[in-house]
């Protein structure tokens, strides 16, 4: 689309056409009410030198035709406007969609790339034990990688389409996210996460389990990924109050720029990297598959950051409602919504 709108130049630009169109309407009002005041006042000169009866010629009915013709020409105008919008809204998501491919294309190539070197060096070279070890665990972390993209993609189409089996399960969350830990130690290897839950009784509440382990590894590889510091750290707090158990991450990284403190859960949305040691702006898609399963969840996730360099924090609010309350709520949107 960007490349059509160069070759044809400015005039099929929707803005101009916008402009235009405006323009034309307006001046087609104007003239209108101008020639008809200019052969009011003719006539009105024909009646005066006639001594005529002017109610035969003057109704009132006529500023209403006029009021009404202008109100039509509002409408159209507001009409134009919403077309502009969602032209110029469409144009940046065709330009959201691109960048997502570019980047979603560097994602998978550089480790297909990446298990291509290491299975062309087992080929053509005899490796001792002890080295092929350390390639195969590079070679693991490159699929683990390439597996977690794939997933993502499918779990977000399956998100929008509402096709996810939706199965709630009350569990302690913070014992939850301490055996998610556990299971994924491999991949926090080189970060210190420290939880602390305020206050000591079990923060119970429903989740869809695999649901919440795939948010939790999106939020955590996220703080990873734009973290240019040594000795990368987390630090998750756990709080409840009667409706709500609130969930805060906060991290050392490269922080949050303020125009993309909401930005950045849009999808295929992409921070601007501001930090010469993150390489990748990743995919788009991971922090707005956060905010998809929090919605699912009837809660909630906001970002905040004290600027570039000052670190981020996640806040993920999730409901206490019973599993049934919830099922019942969401079986009532999907009702509402095939009508």
């Amino acid at each position: 689309m960007f490349g059509i709108m160069r070759k044809t130049g400015l005039f099929l630009h929707p803005i101009f056409i916008f402009v235009l169109s405006t323009l034309t309407l307006a001046a087609s009002l104007f003239l209108y009410i101008y020639w008809y005041i200019g052969v009011s006042a003719d006539l009105e000169a024909v009646i005066q030198r006639y001594r005529l009866d002017p109610s035969q010629f003057f109704e009132a009915k006529t500023w209403v035709v006029i009021l009404i013709l202008s109100v039509l020409v509002a409408v159209i105008l507001v009409g134009i406007v919403i077309i502009l919008i969602y032209d110029l809204k469409t144009v940046r998501l065709y330009g959201l969609q691109q960048s997502f491919i570019n980047n979603f294309t560097h994602e998978l190539k550089t480790p297909v790339t990446s298990l291509k070197l290491y299975l062309e060096t087992f080929d053509r070279h005899e490796i001792n034990r002890k080295d092929q070890q350390h390639y195969i665990g590079f070679m693991l972390q490159d699929i683990e990688r390439l597996s977690s993209n794939i997933n993502s993609i499918l779990n977000l189409a399956k998100i929008e389409s509402k096709v996810y089996e939706i199965k709630f399960t009350v569990v302690d969350v913070a014992e939850q996210i301490e055996q998610f830990l556990t299971q994924n130690r491999h991949i926090f290897d080189n970060c210190t996460i420290r939880i602390d839950k305020t206050p000591e009784e079990k923060l119970m509440g429903p989740v869809i389990v695999p649901l919440f382990d795939m948010l939790l590894m999106n939020i955590l590889t996220n703080a990873l990924k734009y973290n240019a510091s040594e000795h990368p750290r987390i630090d998750i707090t756990l709080k409840k109050d009667k409706k709500h158990i609130m969930i805060c991450f906060r991290d050392n990284g490269i922080g949050i720029a303020k125009g993309d403190k909401k930005k950045i859960f849009k999808k295929f949305y992409q921070g601007c990297l501001r930090d010469e040691h993150i390489q990748s702006g990743g995919s788009g898609i991971g922090l707005y598959l956060v905010s998809q399963i929090a919605r699912l969840h009837n809660g909630k996730i906001v970002a905040d950051s004290e600027g570039p360099g000052k670190g981020s924090i996640f806040t993920l609010t999730l409901s206490c409602k019973q599993k049934e309350t919830i099922n019942d709520e969401r079986n009532a949107e999907k009702t509402h919504s095939d009508y």
